[in-house]
């Protein structure tokens, strides 16, 4: 047998069902890894080895009486530290809330558990989520695990670097703005974030405000089959959220899809955002993957209806509301953002809960005639082909800052950027819904990944799947995480 840490999941839970692997020796390897190689890239903030280690053996037991087990039955996963899992702290990545231990799991985490998933400990984020790159006070920085001074992207860092690291074959994360996507691309693994609804996400206090951005519970992977198991797992409505359907088809059916008369349009800078020349490069490089599937892939003259910048405040907005909104429910539990924790919490954070907390109902109506537009542009581009293609994000990485504060670049090829997430091509999914994914393309010149954004309309989830498989089956990218474990063999010795 392979290390156990590069079989993928499916391949775990089947040797589990078939007795040839214990999910006890699965969950002891992963804390095994996360001991010796998480301090490298910081993609842990938790472990809960006696918590995981007690369900592993409960799940032994399960297989070893012949129980009717689930499609990731034993196989440890990492959990990111915006959402809760029942008695592991959830710290939202700010000292604010350090000492905190979440009471009850979320819903997509616990669909994970009930597919069998172990949850082994709690990955890095930014503080609150607010950043698309991970970095926080408390715990610090997040790395990609192909160049340690450069940031794993956010804000579900932590699980990318911990899946690219080998830590866990699995982990969860969340998307408002690109938080799975951009990650996934600097960490050179795979994600999809799903046709907004089809994971049903709960929110309390208010069930209504996960629209505005549309926020997506995903995984991070290091194949697709892997991230098409774990989705369908979490897929499926919840009366709990009202924006959540349960689909009438499961992911898992597009693996082996062919692409033959799809049309594909790539836009390599999604209608106008700016793109480094060498990110370019890369994503163009692999685009013959799709071709030699099938799929015919035409360069669309395409425009976006308004300036990416002013999509980038539409999305900051939006999210400004989000966290005046979070504020203030802290304030009424008796924590005080703004007053109390001003030069704890982040400073651009509190600027955004002041920003939201000015802004009016009218305000964001008419923001959303600025949306309509986006999703007008892109319902217009669905009519003439399947599928858009084009980079994740406009630039080859992002230096981790010395002092705990990193951000994203403020100029891109020349164009001024907001430093949170103007830097990424992914925001305009956030605000139109529509099923997106990050597949591995190749390295830039200084080792980090890039990814390729692969995009459906909505509810065409499966075929944005089968032409992830398929560009895998063309292009496979495994063989980049065997390197890095020779990488770490190397500086063991040294």
């Amino acid at each position: 047998m392979q290390e156990i840490a590069n079989l993928s999941a499916i391949e775990m839970a089947r040797l589990v069902r078939a007795r040839e692997l214990s999910p006890v020796e699965l969950v002891r390897d992963s804390l095994d890894r996360i001991e010796q190689r998480n301090k490298s890239v910081n993609a842990f903030v938790t472990v809960c080895a006696g918590q995981a280690l007690e369900a592993a053996e409960r799940a032994e037991r399960a297989v070893l009486a012949g129980e009717t087990t689930g499609p990731l039955h034993g196989v440890p996963i990492g959990v990111k530290d915006l959402d809760a899992v029942a008695g592991i702290p959830v710290t939202r990545g700010s000292r604010v809330f350090a000492d905190r231990i979440a009471k009850d799991t979320v819903l997509s985490v616990a669909r994970l558990q009930r597919a069998g998933a172990i949850v082994v400990g709690k990955t890095n984020t930014s503080e609150f989520g607010y950043k698309a790159v991970t970095d926080n006070t408390l715990f610090g920085p997040t790395s990609t695990p192909f160049n340690l001074a450069m940031n794993a992207g956010g804000s579900s860092g932590g699980s990318a670097a911990a899946v690219a690291e080998g830590l866990v074959p699995l982990a969860h994360g969340s998307d408002g703005g690109g938080s799975l996507r951009i990650p996934a691309a600097f960490c050179g693994v795979f994600t999809m974030m799903t046709t907004f609804g089809r994971v049903a996400v709960p929110a309390r206090p208010n069930a209504f405000r996960r629209y505005s951005p549309q926020v997506c519970h995903g995984v991070l992977s290091r194949s697709v089959a892997d991230c098409a198991v774990a989705l369908d797992a979490m897929s499926g409505g919840d009366p709990r959220d009202p924006y959540s359907f349960t689909p009438q088809d499961e992911l898992t059916g597009g693996l082996t899809r062919s692409l033959s008369g799809k049309r594909i349009a790539y836009v390599p800078d999604l209608g106008g955002y700016p793109v480094e020349p060498e990110v370019e490069r890369v994503a163009r490089a692999a685009l013959p993957a799709l071709a030699e599937a099938g799929a015919k892939v035409v360069e669309a003259d395409f425009q976006l209806p308004v300036p990416h910048g002013e999509i980038t405040a539409m999305w900051r907005r939006f999210l400004s509301v989000c966290h005046a909104e979070s504020a203030e429910f802290s304030r009424r539990q008796g924590t005080n953002m703004v007053d109390d924790f001003r030069g704890v919490v982040d400073d651009g954070y509190i600027e955004s809960v002041m920003a939201g907390g000015k802004l009016s109902a009218l305000d964001l109506r008419m923001t959303e005639i600025m949306r309509t537009q986006v999703l007008d542009a892109f319902t217009d581009l669905f009519e003439s082909y399947d599928l858009v293609v084009s980079p994740v994000n406009g630039v080859t990485g992002i230096p981790n800052a010395s002092n705990r504060t990193t951000v994203g670049p403020r100029e891109v090829a020349g164009q001024p950027v907001d430093p949170v997430v103007g830097w990424s091509l992914t925001v305009p999914f956030n605000l139109i819904g529509s099923p997106a994914a990050s597949v591995p393309a190749g390295r830039s010149g200084n080792g980090v990944p890039v990814g390729l954004q692969i995009v459906g309309p909505r509810f065409h989830d499966v075929d944005v799947i089968a032409a992830c498989a398929a560009f895998e089956r063309q292009r496979p990218w495994h063989d980049e995480y065997l390197a890095l474990d020779g990488l770490r063999g190397e500086e063991a010795q040294s």
